[in-house]
This record gives structure tokens, C-alpha cells and sequence, in this order.
């Protein structure tokens, strides 16, 4: 009998999608053509619109660039099941990989054969299209879909923020109950608004209006006070200047619910919309502060919009490096009389390029940047992949975009964070590793990557009980105490999230 891998995936479409009935059916057309599944590779929860974050494919395809694999069939159900891209190119392209390799693929719930003649061809190309057309016509569908309930006053996703909270209603408009930070609504006829929150949040937010248009105190001087107070943010966090300008700048605090501010459609580019472009309804929930005072708030933030030419903006840059000795986008953001870092990003393509301009170089290797930006894609592949992995196992898995700490089954957060190896100047090896300890996770997954930091070396599960210190200095080997902690692979932590019944044992 002939090797074969199967290869299944599930979005949140429908029912017919399940990875088991997928199964089924490539099993049924696997034992009628003689083949014998070795290998199963599975994207759960994952969308077909592009290749990040599904760790499935991802393996599929390095197992058979690297020779690994050991059939010679894939068996998908069909052609939407390998991608739903919006460039029918793209899954053509991850087939020929295949093919190249001397691998044939079978799309075992379509009505023809992928034989590589004419009709085949001209099926697959269609489908792929039609895979793709489906994810673009659904899209419109669902933001038609939204805009309609936020016209009739409902929110739509996000967290509530500072001084507010998420109200559960049914179908009725009854109360359920309030839902908290990373929880959703069960049911789909369910619906959401925002109330106030704790009294002390509401009074804190009128403060902050009252004394910015009353006192004239800026962002940075209010986000100062706050944390002088000991008063920590929605996030649990210390205030800044951009969270404080956010609450004074968000339609939400007099009742006004604003939605496709921002869109990122079909996982293309993120845009920043026109105002003619958002969808809101006025006076849609309980305001936590009068409209007038609203207004007044934003009439003297805009005040503050100026356009300010290329030279402009270096002189204030030269000014800002007198003034402190050095530059970075934190300074940058921070300090009053200077537009947002972004602003100069933006205008010069990139911040070491508008220091380049001014003559500042800061002894500093730019270089950080493209590594930084390598370090991110990574985390969030190794993020998706642990997900799938722990639901895969029969674990529930959550996640918040503005906390980055998933939390498995209701109970246990989980930190991950990666260590890239540097190589000290007597050419020894070394991993730093920064705990998140503000945000008090259960496990730290610290991830070490090899030597040239391609590829993970092994894995470190620090439980919160035992770790006392936020930073830590790894050698190739650290001795008992931590070695002790040391994992080839995450298998042990998958078994520790397993659910297992619990049984009657009377």
C-alpha cells in the first residue's frame, strides 16, 4: 500500500467542515485506492487566507522541502480546505512544492481527479478562485452584517475600556450579566452594549476631562499623577501619555458608538479610515461625561494639530536631543511640544533615518530593528502553534490582543517569551531572558533559540512558585537548579493541560 499524509483544516465555517468529518472521508478514499494514512497534519480554528499561524501546513511543507517525509500521497478534502488565498496563485504554488518533491495531492471530497490534465487543471483554478471569492463575499456579508448592529447601538468586539464595561443582553434585551476582560458572548443571538463601570473608574475619567480642560494639563502630566497615585490602568498597567489620550479622544465616554475606525480586511493591510468612511450611532450607551466637556477636549487637542514642514520637524528633533542627551521614540512620544514618533517614521521612512538627518547616529546598530521584527513573526508562530497544540490535546484556549498571555481551561496563564543567542566577546554563548512578572503568569514558556537563531534549541517552563527574579543570564548549561526546568519539547506541558474526566471512585 501506497504512504499518505492527510492534510485537514477548520476555520469557524460550518458543521461539514469538522476535522472529523474531513477524516472520514479521506479515510473511506484512502482504503479504496490502496493507501495507509502515516502522517496527519491539522490547522484547527485557523483561516485558509494566508499561511500565518497555521503550524500545520507550515510543518507539512518543511517536512517535504527537507526530504523528511515519508509518503509519497496527500489526501485533502478538498481544494478550500488547502487555502482559501485571495491570490489562486498562492495555493497553486504550495502544491507544485509537492509535486516537485514527488508528491501527489488528492482532493478526496471533489468530483474530479487531480491527474494533471486539462479538465483538472481548469477545475482546480476555479475552485481556488471560487475558495477565494467565498472569503471576499463573506467578509462583505459579516461588515454589513456589523455596521447594521452598530446602528441599532450594539458594540462590536474590543475591550470596553477604562471606566466602562461589556453588558450581556439575549435576544430580548435583557440583562445577563456583565462580561469580563477575554470572555464572549455564547450565543449568537446574544448581544452586547457598554455600561458604566465601578464608580471610582467613572469618577477617575471625569477627572481627567475636568482637570485637561480646566487646568490645562497635558497627557503626560495627568498619566503622572495617576501613577504617583498608585492608580493602574484597565490593563493593569501604568498609565502613559497615549492611554490618557485615548480615553480623551474615544466617543465612547459620551455615549457615542463609532466602529471601522480602523479595518483590516481579509488579513491584508491594517488602514487608518476617514471619518466619512466610520459607522456610528449617538447616544447609544450611558455617558460617563457631557458632551460639552467632550467637545471642549477635543477642540484643544486639535488646536494642536499643525502641519509642520520636513525642516520643522528636524529642528524640533534637534531641540528634543539638546534638550535630553539622547532620542528615542519613547522620549519622542512623551514630550509635549513633539509630534508622535510615528509622524517621523512616517515622513522620513523610519526613525534612525530622521536621526540620520540630524547628525545623531547614538553609537547604536540599527540593525536591532530587522532582527526585532524576525523575533516577532517567530513569537507569533510559536504562539499559534502552541495553541493548536494545547486544543489539539482537549484544552480550552483563550487569548486577549491587548494581553499577551493565553489562558488554558479558565485557570492557568501562560507567558511565552523568546531568548535569541548572543555570543559574549570570549565566544561563549548566552541567553538573557526577561520574565513578564507584571503581568503574573502561572508558566513562562522561555523559549532558546540556536546558535544563529533560526531554529529553537529547547524549552525552559519556569512555574511562577519557583522564579523570584525578573531576569535571567543562560549558559548552554546553568547546573541543576535550573536545568531542572529544561525541556527538549513542549510534550510535557501538553500533558499537563490535558483534561481528564474525573470519575466516580465510590
Amino acid at each position: 500500500m501506497r504512504s499518505a499524509a492527510q492534510y485537514v483544516r477548520m476555520s469557524t465555517e460550518h458543521q461539514q467542515y469538522s476535522p472529523q468529518n474531513q477524516s472520514d472521508v479521506i479515510q473511506k478514499f484512502a482504503a479504496t485506492h490502496d493507501m495507509a494514512i502515516v502522517t496527519t497534519y491539522d490547522d484547527h480554528g485557523r483561516s485558509g487566507l494566508n499561511l500565518a499561524g497555521r503550524t500545520g501546513l507550515q510543518q507539512l511543507l518543511k517536512d517535504v522541502e527537507s526530504g523528511e517525509a515519508k509518503f509519497t500521497e496527500l489526501l485533502v478534502y478538498d481544494v478550500s480546505r488547502w487555502g482559501r488565498f485571495q491570490d489562486a496563485d498562492e495555493s497553486a504554488y504550495y502544491e507544485y512544492v509537492l509535486k516537485r518533491a514527488g508528491i501527489t495531492v488528492h482532493y478526496c471530497g471533489e468530483q474530479f481527479a487531480n491527474d494533471g490534465s486539462v479538465a483538472s487543471a481548469l477545475m482546480k483554478t476555479l475552485k481556488r478562485t471560487m475558495a477565494g471569492e467565498y472569503s471576499r463575499e463573506l467578509s462583505v456579508k459579516v461588515f454589513a452584517g456589523q455596521c447594521r448592529l452598530i446602528e441599532l447601538g450594539f458594540r462590536q468586539g474590543g475591550p470596553a475600556g477604562y471606566g466602562l464595561r461589556r453588558q450581556l443582553l439575549d435576544r430580548d434585551g435583557k440583562e445577563k450579566g456583565l462580561l469580563i476582560r477575554g470572555e464572549r458572548k455564547s450565543l449568537q443571538t446574544d448581544r452586547v452594549v457598554l455600561v458604566p463601570g465601578p464608580e471610582a473608574e467613572v469618577s477617575i475619567v471625569r477627572e481627567l476631562f475636568s482637570r485637561f480642560v480646566t487646568q490645562e494639563r497635558s497627557e503626560k502630566d495627568l498619566a503622572e499623577s495617576l501613577n504617583a497615585r498608585g492608580i493602574l490602568s484597565d490593563l493593569r498597567r501604568p498609565w502613559t501619555r497615549a492611554s490618557i489620550h485615548q480615553i480623551l479622544t474615544n466617543p465612547k465616554y459620551v455615549g457615542d458608538n463609532v466602529y471601522n475606525r480602523r479595518s483590516f480586511k481579509l488579513k491584508m493591510k491594517r488602514l487608518v479610515n476617514p471619518p466619512e468612511m466610520w459607522v456610528r450611532k449617538d447616544d447609544a450607551f450611558q455617558p460617563i461625561v457631557s458632551l460639552e466637556l467632550f467637545l471642549q477636549a477635543r477642540k484643544l487637542i486639535e488646536a494642536r494639530h499643525i502641519h509642520l514642514t520636513d525642516e520643522e520637524l528636524l529642528d524640533r528633533l534637534r531641540t528634543l536631543l539638546n534638550r535630553c542627551g539622547r532620542l528615542s521614540g519613547f522620549l519622542i512620544d512623551e514630550a509635549d511640544d513633539m509630534p508622535s514618533s510615528s509622524i517621523y517614521a512616517a515622513r522620513f521612512g523610519g526613525l534612525h533615518r530622521a536621526y540620520e538627518l540630524i547628525g545623531w547616529s547614538g553609537k547604536r546598530d540599527f540593525s536591532y530593528i530587522e532582527i526585532n521584527r524576525i523575533l516577532r513573526d517567530r513569537h507569533r508562530d510559536l504562539v499559534g502553534s502552541i495553541t493548536a497544540q494545547l486544543c489539539a490535546n482537549g484544552a480550552e484556549v483563550s487569548s486577549d490582543e491587548h494581553c499577551p498571555l493565553l489562558t488554558v481551561n479558565s485557570e492557568i496563564k501562560i507567558s511565552l517569551v523568546l531568548a535569541r543567542c548572543r555570543q559574549t566577546l570570549a565566544g561563549s554563548q548566552r541567553w538573557h531572558i526577561r520574565l513578564e512578572s507584571a503581568l503574573d503568569p502561572d508558566i513562562t514558556i522561555a523559549v532558546r533559540l540556536a546558535p544563529g537563531n533560526e531554529s529553537v534549541q529547547d524549552y525552559y517552563l519556569f512555574p511562577r512558585i519557583d522564579i523570584l527574579r525578573s531576569r535571567l543570564s543562560l549558559a548552554p548549561n546553568n547546573g541543576v537548579c535550573l536545568d531542572l526546568y529544561r525541556f527538549d519539547s513542549l510534550d510535557y506541558l501538553y500533558r499537563l493541560m490535558k483534561r481528564v474526566p474525573l470519575r466516580d471512585v465510590a
